[in-house]
């Protein structure tokens, strides 16, 4: 192809020209696999392709093998899929992380993984995907490699979107064997990734990852051996790629309203949103929730509730986060990813909230009343922000709580809510739900949340008498918990179920526990049910495995009905659960440190500033890590760690640190007032960190130095931590990490059922 594609905005128009100028024409050219043609067809894996391209002398050059070792790399930390940028007009370009040899080596190893397990049995998978570019085609390629490989996969008709949280219902409660799910969830439109679902319907552990990835290098090491592999692709209409069942099925959206029933969409709450009468506005990033939450809404009788902004689904994100400059001002084409609560600065110094810059409230909502709430969530629909309107009358009060706020016009803000605030606010009406219903005391509760969420929660959950266990960041951390504790709860029903968090805490749960709520600050929550929730073959889970905006729109929009009644805002309310429960961290910050531009269209310059980037976030990693790794092994005190760090850092005091410990992914500084976190992105050259405590102002301060810390060994580090120790501290934190995944693991083997729901 070499027309570069058009759009109507011109924007995207700067971002399709950039990268066809960009992509050299061997790309261009490059006709490896056709998935335009719906017949069956071969790949044919050469020697060449895993070596790099060279015009002369290797002009079939595909330069695998340097894609592999970074696929691999990353496989082993990734919190959420493998993900990365890709040629989003020329996918076939293997320069790029995520690109479509890349997808269909990773199918194939899957299936041939899948394949050795289960010898001569009935396979069944769920594939899904969102809005973004390429999706469809990959969603094609998934399908139809497994179909060639005798595995049976659903789709949704006619192939379109669904949401990541309705896949991981799916694969659950059809007992399928998992799912692929295509999503780079709320980061920016030129990346990509494939989210690999097990039978539980939770992402894969970097354990069940490298089991595919050793495959992969199997399939390098046959074809370098006999100098090519064959890889067969199936029809586009092969039987085994089933659009019937989810057709049946309504895409899944009946079996999850069932179970919305059993759990946050009950009566107590449906009649609040049923009552209401304002509207709600649901900002439908991306487009592609729509087609799934509204039929839910409408099976729940309120979708008459709500209005939507962005119903159509576009892989651009409708311009959502875009700018023509990067924050330091050169012209350029900049992302700032769809997390609406991204904070940037300006360059007089002043925050901004740069993704919600761009949806443009102070238009869409000014014929909407002051109180008016947006719920905003992510293209695969995991995530979700609140906001409100109010009267700038309210700044003061917000200012004193530490709740962030967006000037609309002379009258009114937008106030918007941190994940920490929001959730803390849903947790506790729904607590209040289930003891008006008279539940609250059939079993002990307790909740499962990721070390860098806030203090607020803990100290909520403490005055509540719910208990709680910390793990690292990452939604797959919160299922295998949740496994973890059906097991115990299976094997010894009677016993009182003690679990291990990452501090190295043994947490009882008590007897027969259930989940009053799992979430993440990044924005992603689920609640569980009183009545454990069944698949179709039996098996029993406390919650579902993935974050569903689904399940926080229900108790959120119940939330505001009932203030709705008393005529009170949001941000009145979450200073009544300050109060009601003496909480003293009431604030929390983040800080993201993003190395290099990651929508540079030019994959050379790229790969250098993510090489020299992620070189930066892990000098400031091991900086901390180091440390709670000496002072868990006797090789330094806490005092020493103390000195280095008052050494360090000039202007801050560290006087007050308690405990300086390794987290699973990152290092938590425990102070007498606070905490911070810092913590490696486990999916691109990032730091970010993390507080909470007594004083907003301080919290950004320190997690701003600390964040932004070159990784410098001073002196003092050094005469601690000795260069053998500097060099293996990676090695010992994964050991670390691993124990902690593999203490009380729930490795029951999955047995494939006989499917009575097929068609």
């Amino acid at each position: 192809m070499n027309i570069c594609k058009k759009s109507n905005i011109e924007l995207e128009n700067e971002l399709f020209k950039s990268v066809y100028d960009k992509t050299p024409d061997y790309i261009k050219n490059l006709d490896l696999m056709n998935f335009d043609n719906e017949g069956a067809f071969t790949f044919t894996l050469k020697k060449e392709h895993l070596l790099p391209y060279d015009s002369v002398k290797n002009p079939e050059g595909l330069n695998l093998k340097e894609w592999f070792a970074n696929y691999a790399k990353e496989a082993k930390v990734s919190t959420a899929g493998i993900r990365g940028p890709q040629n989003i007009l020329y996918p076939q370009d293997t320069r790029f992380p995520i690109n479509l040899a890349g997808i269909v080596l990773a199918t194939l190893a899957k299936a041939l993984v899948a394949k050795e397990k289960y010898p001569n049995q009935n396979i069944l998978k769920i594939a899904g995907r969102e809005v973004r570019y390429n999706s469809a085609m990959f969603l094609d390629a998934i399908a139809r490699i497994q179909a060639a490989n005798g595995i049976k996969t659903l789709v949704p008709a006619g192939r379109k979107t669904i949401p990541i949280w309705l896949a991981s219902f799916l694969a659950f409660k059809l007992d399928l064997l998992g799912g692929e799910y295509i999503t780079s969830s709320h980061g920016i439109s030129v990346k990509n990734a494939t989210k690999d679902l097990n039978s539980q319907g939770s992402q894969y552990l970097p354990e069940e990852s490298m089991e595919f990835v050793n495959k992969i290098q199997e399939i390098f090491d046959k074809t370098e051996k006999d100098g090519k592999y064959e890889i067969k692709i199936a029809a586009k209409d092969n039987p085994l790629i089933d659009e019937k069942v989810m057709e049946k099925l309504n895409d899944g959206v009946d079996l999850y309203v069932e179970y919305l029933r059993s759990g946050v969409a009950q009566d107590i709450n449906l009649d609040l949103i049923k009552k209401f009468n304002g509207k709600i506005a649901i900002e439908n990033v991306g487009g592609s929730a729509y087609r799934t939450l509204s039929r839910v809404l409408k099976k729940l009788n309120i979708e008459n509730k709500f209005v939507w902004f962005n119903t159509e689904e576009d892989p651009f994100f409708h311009s959502i986060g875009k700018y023509d400059h990067t924050p330091s001002g050169e012209k350029a084409f900049y992302d700032y990813s769809v997390d609406a609560t991204v904070i940037a600065k300006k360059k007089d110094g002043e925050k901004f909230f740069p993704v919600i810059e761009t949806l443009h409230y102070e238009d869409k909502l000014q014929n909407y009343p002051i109180g008016t709430v947006v719920l905003i969530t992510d293209p695969d629909h995991d995530r979700l922000t609140i906001t409100q309107t109010e009267s700038v009358d309210r700044i003061p009060e917000l200012e004193s709580a530490g709740i962030d706020y967006i000037k609309l016009n002379e009258n009114r803000i937008l106030t918007v809510f941190t994940a920490n605030q929001a959730f803390l606010m849903l947790m506790d009406f729904w607590a209040k739900q289930l003891k008006a219903k008279g539940v609250w005391n059939n079993h002990p509760r307790f909740m499962i949340k990721t070390t860098a969420s806030a203090l607020s929660w803990d100290e909520w959950a403490k005055n509540n008498d719910v208990k709680v266990v910390n793990v690292p960041v990452g939604f797959k951390e919160i299922a295998n918990i949740m496994k973890k504790v059906e097991l115990k709860i299976k094997k010894a029903p009677e016993k009182e179920v003690i679990i291990d968090d990452v501090f190295a805490n043994a947490i009882n749960l008590g007897k027969s526990p259930r989940l009053l709520f799992a979430g993440e600050e990044s924005g992603g929550m689920i609640m569980g049910s009183d009545t454990l929730i069944k698949s179709l073959a039996g098996r029993e889970a406390i919650a579902m495995r993935e974050k569903s905006a689904t399940e926080a729109i229900m108790v959120a929009s119940a939330l505001i009905a009932k203030l709705a009644n008393c005529k009170k805002s949001l941000s009145e309310h979450l200073v009544d659960i300050f109060d009601e429960n003496n909480i003293i961290g009431r604030f929390d910050t983040r800080v993201d440190i993003a190395y290099y531009n990651e929508s540079e269209p030019d994959i050379n310059k790229l790969k250098q500033a993510k090489i020299e980037g992620e070189e930066k976030r892990t000098k400031n990693d091991l900086f901390y890590l180091t440390m709670a790794i000496a002072l868990k092994e006797g090789v330094m005190t806490l005092d020493n760690i103390k000195e280095v760090l008052n050494d360090a850092f000039k202007s801050l005091i560290f006087d007050g640190v308690k405990s300086v410990k390794f987290v699973g992914d990152g290092t938590y500084i425990e102070f007498d007032d606070k905490y911070i976190e810092i913590r490696p992105s486990g999916t691109d050259a990032k730091t970010k960190a993390y507080a909470g405590g007594l004083d907003k102002h301080v919290l950004e301060t320190y997690a701003g130095a600390m964040g932004h810390y070159s990784g410098e060994r001073t002196a003092l580090h050094k005469k601690y931590i000795s260069d053998e120790f500097y060099e293996t501290a990676k090695d010992k934190a994964m050991k670390y990490y691993l124990d902690f995944v593999d203490k009380d693991a729930n490795n029951e083997p999955f047995v494939i059922p006989e499917y009575k729901f097929a068609v």
